[in-house]
């Protein structure tokens, strides 16, 4: 099974023709609100990859709470640990290009008071994975890694929103994953390497932790059991990007959870998070495990090893 405790937002969608710089106003050319969060997306990309799914976090009670639950709830993710604060649900605001690239700001709100303890400790055993991130307080998210580490669960982080990683939850973890960026903090942070295939060989040998740096339509370098790998991103018409790293994780998650072996687990959450390229929203364009399936079988044969490794 896998717990998610995670952010819960409601994504306010601008599409541009291009991002506006800083001072300037441009006229858009559509608006949506819609469910998303990166807690609420790795959820319910885990559970259309097949796995079974709960979600712990907090939203308000105001006018964005069902929205934002509502998709999760459908799809059959347990959001029965998601609790209802006086704070006003967490928000981010997206502006899309015209090629599909994004800018995001996120105003925490309720997920700012997101408690672990809504996670039971009879939850987080052995055959539990644990889905982290950095969208709710450093403090909350490493007190429930802690409790699942010594609890036999595996403990997967996508190091996002990008700052550095505190050693105490440094050393909880099973896997590691972050984009280039994140990447590049956490190398300045720790005096490793910062170059992709570097810092994510140095992480591992340093913390035993399997590490994936995703590198958007350049792939993506991994590190586990020793060695490390590459795979180039499938080649997918690309409408718009948010999400796609949810989708990355979730799957990834997924994949893991249920025994895959690591470069088929790489494969899929490479598949998931092309495939999520392809269409409009974070939560709406998740893909279905079939589809899923399908690319990472061909993905899965491309998966290279590194000189050295």
């Amino acid at each position: 099974m896998i717990v998610v405790f995670g952010s819960i937002n409601a994504d306010l969608v601008a599409r541009v023709a291009r991002l506006p710089r800083a001072g300037e106003t441009l006229a858009g050319d559509s608006f949506a609100v819609v469910a998303g969060g990166k807690g609420a997306n790795q959820a319910l990309a885990a559970r259309r990859a097949g796995a079974e799914v709960m979600l712990a976090g907090a939203t308000g009670d105001d006018a964005f709470r069902a929205p934002a639950l509502a998709g999760l709830a459908a799809a059959g993710v347990d959001v029965s640990r998601v609790r209802t604060t006086a704070a006003p649900t967490g928000v981010a605001l997206i502006h899309v290009d015209a090629e599909g690239r994004n800018a995001i700001t996120v105003i925490a709100g309720a997920n700012a008071l997101a408690d672990p303890d809504a996670v039971e400790d009879a939850t987080l055993g052995e055959r539990c994975t644990l889905v982290l991130q950095f969208e709710l307080p450093v403090a909350a998210v490493t007190a429930l890694a802690r409790r699942a580490r010594q609890r036999g669960a595996r403990v997967l982080l996508n190091a996002a929103p990008a700052i550095p990683l505190p050693a105490s939850l440094a050393s909880t973890l099973d896997v590691l994953v972050v984009n280039e960026h994140e990447a590049q903090v956490l190398a300045r942070a720790t005096g490793l390497p910062d170059a992709p295939t570097a810092f994510a060989a140095a992480w591992h040998r340093r913390h035993g932790t399997a590490v994936v740096v995703t590198l958007g339509a350049a792939g993506v370098v991994a590190a586990a059991a020793g060695r490390s790998h590459t795979l180039t991103a499938p080649r997918v018409e690309v409408v718009d990007t948010t999400g796609a790293g949810d989708a990355f994780v979730g799957t990834l998650a997924a994949a893991l959870d249920r025994g895959d072996t690591w470069p088929r687990a790489v494969a899929a959450a490479s598949a998931a998070g092309a495939l999520a390229c392809t269409a409009i929203g974070a939560q709406g364009a998740l893909p279905e495990a079939t589809r899923i399936d399908t690319l990472a079988g061909q993905l899965e044969v491309a998966i290279s090893p590194l000189p050295g490794s």
